[in-house]
């Protein structure tokens, strides 16, 4: 891959998360104080990922793959996606905003996998290669968060009173924007599916690997990912307007620790799988998620603030010990048959069934938590996925049966 084409990817993928983390981040604080939204509400607006994430396969499948470049669609989508972020930006109460933000992740949600083929097709090795390229992903979320908190500061307690959160919509709109005509100057991705070939709702979806499931394991760590993302969706939906309502200075550049905490924690990852195995490493990522939320339960944003920043710093542990391992245990599992059906299945599985399901539980037990001042009982919120990840890490421990995994890049 020359530099010019190396140069063009990292400048997509670092718009393509800047965009997210520029906005997804710090919405439940903006539902709440901008369009005074209830739980129930900020959890139908954070559910619109799962539902992109679940139609992302159509279009990917019908569209995608079959009759338009790559680079084009993406293109096509960022710059519909600049202009919905500027009806986000302008909204005033929740329901307009919602179609908005639901059109929005319908679209965006299948750029993740677009920004992903149009990189793959540069490159000669992959496995090798991709890293460099998505590490600049992660770059972008970060300050995205940066920008937010520390440049413009816009999540500040006068900020807030201002209605200022509502800028981060017209930020991303812009980036959205400019990754829209950029997409056209990117290296030409085309049609990897003959038009006339015949597809499948069950490729799409990924159904073929259902098959896997007869083999108890994987069953286990199937339910298992489906589980664990009802402590996740507590984590994206709560964080930030938590953070921010306990009076933690800049809240979201300071939420970007888990971001660098990720990027840190997947170069340990190797050496976890060789020192523990496979069942250890994912039994550590589903007692971080515990410990976490036990700090945040009984952490403030005075003295004992340490252990709310040591909460969010855990995110690479929580993240990448369990997902990534997760993605690297299933492709071991599927083999070259069913690899591409079985980590879209697993996709489907939790960020779309599970997140959903998480986002759903996790507006309901803040609303019943909500005290009459309007301020929440956050001691009391992070209970319960704190209790509801230990009871995951328990079911695991004792019912899956330890397999060596071979860790692959």
């Amino acid at each position: 891959m020359n530099i010019k084409t190396k140069l063009q990817l990292s400048f997509m993928m670092f718009l393509e998360f800047f965009i997210w983390g520029g906005w997804f981040v710090t919405l439940g604080t903006f539902l709440g104080n901008n369009l005074e939204a209830t739980a129930g509400q900020s959890s139908m607006a954070f559910s619109t990922q799962s539902w992109g994430a679940i139609i992302a396969p159509f279009i990917i499948g019908l569209i995608a793959d079959r009759y338009f470049n790559a680079e084009r669609i993406l293109g096509v989508l960022h710059l519909i996606g600049a202009f919905l972020m500027y009806q986000m930006y302008r909204s005033t109460d929740f329901t307009a905003f919602y179609p908005y933000v639901l059109g929005y992740m319908i679209l965006y949600m299948p750029t993740l996998a677009l920004v992903n083929s149009i990189s793959f097709n540069q490159m000669k090795d992959p496995a090798k290669e991709f890293s460099n390229i998505r590490v600049f992903g992660t770059i972008g979320w970060i300050i995205a968060g940066l920008v937010i908190s520390y440049l413009f500061v816009w999540d500040s307690p006068e900020a807030l009173k201002a209605g200022m959160l509502k800028n981060t919509f017209l930020m991303a709109g812009i980036a959205s924007a400019v990754l829209g005509l950029f997409s056209f100057t990117l290296p030409k991705t085309p049609p990897t599916v003959d038009k006339n070939e015949k597809v499948t709702i069950s490729d799409m979806l990924g159904l073929d690997a259902l098959k896997l499931l007869k083999d108890k394991n994987f069953l286990v760590f199937f339910i298992s990912s489906v589980l664990i993302c009802i402590p996740l969706a507590f984590y994206y939906q709560n964080a930030n307007p938590f953070l921010a309502e306990i009076g933690l200075p800049n809240p979201t550049g300071k939420m970007a620790i888990g971001q660098i905490s990720e990027a840190l924690f997947i170069l340990a990852l190797p050496f976890f799988f060789t020192k523990f195995g496979f069942k250890r490493t994912i039994l550590i990522g589903m007692l971080a998620w515990t410990v976490r939320y036990l700090l945040f339960a009984y952490g403030n944003a005075d003295e004992l603030s340490f252990m709310l920043i040591i909460g969010i710093a855990l995110h690479g542990i929580c993240y990448d010990f369990f997902f990534v391992s997760g993605q690297i245990y299933t492709d071991t599992k599927a083999g070259e048959k069913y690899k591409s059906a079985a980590q879209g299945l697993i996709t489907l599985a939790t960020y779309g069934v599970g997140m959903l399901i998480g986002f759903w539980i996790a507006g309901l037990i803040t609303d019943s938590l909500t005290l009459e001042d309007g301020t929440h009982a956050w001691d009391t919120i992070w209970i319960y996925p704190a209790g509801f990840a230990a009871v995951v890490f328990i079911l695991f421990a004792l019912i899956f049966k330890n397999e060596k995994v071979e860790y692959k890049s």
